[in-house]
């Protein structure tokens, strides 16, 4: 019997991932292979088609049960018509993906942001399977996030909604300049950078801590060292699980999700920090915001913005 099929792109600046993906937001398989961002826009686009028809070979009956092609990708795009305005990993100026691909496929296309469809991937097909509102963060190099409202994707009139790591949560004392040039954003003291930034202030401080004996600090070292009872280390920790805890209490009174979800490289660090993200919430969010509601680990991993972007035609 045949069924509806759906293909997701995730587009990195070192590998494109593609995943084959059911109504259910199951993923079936994966194939993956190099951007080649050096040779180009042209062949970057040239093997995201080279790679969706080795998932799928064309003239079969698979590729003629997929109902579309989502993409997911880094940067500021144009949503609705699907264009590229600037990324910043790969060589793409106000590129219409969209069309291009849509012509080379000769499939429907849908291209979002990449931390969106990381957002989707997890509330269609893993830690946010079966609830309608959720909220998804991403902790790695930088804050990402996405928002998920009734089922769907909210994007905003922008396509800003859901960029949680740009809130102003650091009071003006403490905050220091983002990446975005606002002060006190979130992602200056919860994401991996943000974590090792305090972890070297201090040992330039001249805090007395064992991270002072790491050549290159990682945000693992920072969260292992507090678990080994450094406690300038858990100072950081516990400073970085505050503000994320924080800004959850603000999404809470606006969207009121019934879950929130963490993932990326910081989330690793598991219950030692996630009880304290708890602690923070249940302490700044009003009850009647905060009853009911969840905070868990995200599910899907690397696999998330490929399910996601598959999920653009049922959930966005």
């Amino acid at each position: 019997m045949s069924q509806a099929l759906y293909v997701g792109v995730d587009l990195g600046g070192t590998a494109i991932k593609v995943g084959l993906c059911n109504a259910d937001g199951q993923l079936l398989r994966i194939y993956e292979g190099p951007t080649q961002t050096d040779r180009g826009t042209e062949a970057i686009l040239n093997n995201i088609a080279a790679y969706v028809r080795e998932l799928v070979p064309p003239d079969t009956d698979e590729w003629n049960e997929v109902q579309g092609v989502g993409i997911g990708i880094a940067g500021f795009l144009d949503i609705p018509n699907g264009i590229i305005d600037f990324s910043p990993n790969l060589p793409f100026r106000k590129v219409p993906v969209k069309e291009i691909m849509q012509e080379k496929l000769g499939k429907a296309v849908k291209i979002n942001n990449d931390a969106n469809v990381a957002a989707l991937g997890e509330a269609w097909g893993g830690a946010g399977r079966c609830v309608a509102d959720c909220v998804c963060y991403t902790l790695g190099t930088g804050v990402g996030g996405g928002i998920i409202v009734g089922g769907r994707l909210i994007e905003g009139f922008s396509g800003m909604a859901g960029e949680l790591g740009h809130m102003a949560v650091v009071p003006d004392l403490e905050a220091i300049q983002c990446g975005c040039s606002q002060m006190g954003c979130l992602e200056t003291v919860s994401s991996a950078t943000g974590i090792i930034r305090m972890a070297r202030d201090a040992v330039e401080r001249g805090d007395r801590t064992s991270l002072a004996y790491v050549e290159e600090l990682t945000a693992k070292d920072v969260f292992d060292a507090a678990k080994d009872g450094d406690e300038v280390a858990q100072r950081i920790v516990s400073r970085a699980a505050f503000y994320l805890g924080k800004s959850m209490a603000a999404v809470a009174i606006v969207v009121n999700p019934q879950r929130f979800i963490i993932g990326g490289g910081v989330s690793k660090a598991g219950e030692f920090l996630f009880s304290q993200v708890r602690e923070a919430f249940v302490k700044l969010t009003p009850e009647r915001a905060r009853n009911g509601v969840d905070i868990v680990a995200a599910e899907l991993g690397n696999n998330a913005g490929v399910v996601g972007a598959a999920g653009l035609f049922l959930r966005a």
